[in-house]
């Protein structure tokens, strides 16, 4: 392995995935080499176990490096892997964006401390100053916003991520203007829980807010929003999706069920009609917006009817874009002790969900046949619409540029050009 090109292995969401570019960097900075760094997730038990699989087959990949394992997993159970022989190192969620911390690690000494995780919930500053984005070459995602003060039953996510920490808005404005300068078209706000993004800035401004702002100071071609809470969608931001064309008219909500006794079990904060009103009005404020959503199945307790009003969401809020995940209990979450599915059920559920949002995409695809899209180019032969559908063009385009184009068909999953 090359002494100066440590290897990292990415496990979990978009912002794990962030976070692993920006210690690429402060290793990079650091001089660490050597070393196997794995950024693991807990959202899961089945993250947790995948997690190990791969440090072991790291471990006998990389004889002779370093294993640092970091992330949710490492932060919420560090005995986890400091009882595993090839790890060497254990860092916590908030030393992994620390650059003393890789420092460290690339003078490591036999006495140097196994594990370096401290108390999350302590920490009340998010690093949004480390890294300007990542991503393709046509677009950016900026971390505005980390952890998350509610406490869904089925979601260990806070004790892996700490309470709510907003990035300050004109940090944001000067990232976004750097990521201009430097070529993107694009830029995607990520976050834990963003609609509560600036709650614990001076003023507790709302995202809505930080989006005008955005737009307002920058150039940036296109400005996109990662997954929301639609209950804590606030005016500012509703008025932004109504008024401001540089927004993307595609939101991804956090749902996660459609009925009501099973959101109140998972402890969410909204209920099956206020779900409903928000997709009603997003679209009656931009009517050719559209949705995507997380959804669980199988969620404890649930019986048929109650998935039956699940599956029902996805045509009363004609939702597009699903992400189904098959229930499977957390240790340490309120969900893991309620009475479970059977795991037949589970699946069964899960896939008549993915049948119907794969519907919901073939149906949402031929609509756009022989429609105008501005399409943002990913590669010289691949793009995406401004709801993120993708096309795929038969001749080259510079990647990159957003591309204005007829929609000549479409096939399974996507559209051509």
């Amino acid at each position: 392995m090359d002494r100066n090109a440590p290897v990292f292995a990415n496990f979990g969401c978009r912002l794990n995935a962030y976070e692993t570019h920006a210690m690429e960097e402060m290793a990079a900075a650091a001089g660490l080499g050597d070393a196997v760094v794995v950024n693991t997730c807990a959202v899961t038990a089945e993250a947790v176990r995948k997690a190990r699989s791969e440090i072991r087959r790291l471990r006998r990949a990389h004889p002779g490096a370093r294993i640092i394992v970091t992330g949710c997993a490492a932060q919420t159970e560090p005995g986890t892997f400091e009882a595993m022989p090839e790890v060497d190192l254990i860092l916590g969620n908030a030393e992994k964006m620390q650059p003393e911390t890789w420092v460290g690690a690339a003078e490591f000494r036999p006495e140097t401390e196994r594990v370096q995780v401290d108390d999350i919930m302590s920490v009340t500053e998010t690093a949004g100053h480390l890294i300007d984005g990542f991503g393709t070459r046509s677009r950016a995602y900026v971390q505005v916003q980390n952890g998350c003060d509610h406490r869904c039953t089925f979601c260990i996510i806070p004790y892996g991520r700490g309470n709510s920490r907003s990035v300050p808005a004109g940090v944001v404005v000067d990232q976004v203007k750097r990521l201009r300068d430097r070529g993107f078209n694009e830029v995607v706000l990520t976050g834990v829980d963003l609609t509560s993004w600036g709650a614990d800035l001076p003023g507790a401004p709302r995202l809505g807010d930080l989006v005008r702002r955005l737009l307002k100071l920058t150039d940036i071609p296109r400005l996109r929003i990662s997954s929301i809470d639609s209950i804590e969608a606030d005016p500012a931001l509703m008025e932004a999706i109504a008024t401001e064309p540089r927004l993307m008219p595609h939101l991804h909500l956090s749902l996660q069920a459609g009925d009501d006794l099973v959101l109140k079990r998972m402890k969410r904060r909204h209920l099956r009609d206020d779900a409903v009103a928000f997709c009603e009005k997003a679209r009656a404020l931009r009517p050719d917006i559209t949705f995507g959503a997380d959804i669980i199945a199988g969620f404890p307790t649930e019986t048929e009817a109650m998935f039956e009003n699940t599956l029902r969401l996805v045509g009363d809020c004609g939702l597009t874009w699903l992400h189904v995940f098959p229930y499977s209990p957390r240790p340490g979450t309120p969900a893991a002790r309620m009475p479970q599915v059977d795991g037949a059920a589970i699946k069964s559920r899960a896939a008549r969900l993915r049948t119907a949002g794969k519907a919901a995409v073939e149906a949402h695809l031929a609509a756009q046949v022989g429609r105008g899209h501005r399409v943002l180019m990913e590669s010289p032969a691949m793009g995406r619409t401004e709801h993120f559908a993708e096309v795929r063009f038969e001749r080259q385009q510079p990647e990159g540029a957003i591309v204005e184009t007829v929609v000549a068909g479409c096939a399974e999953g996507y559209l051509t050009a």
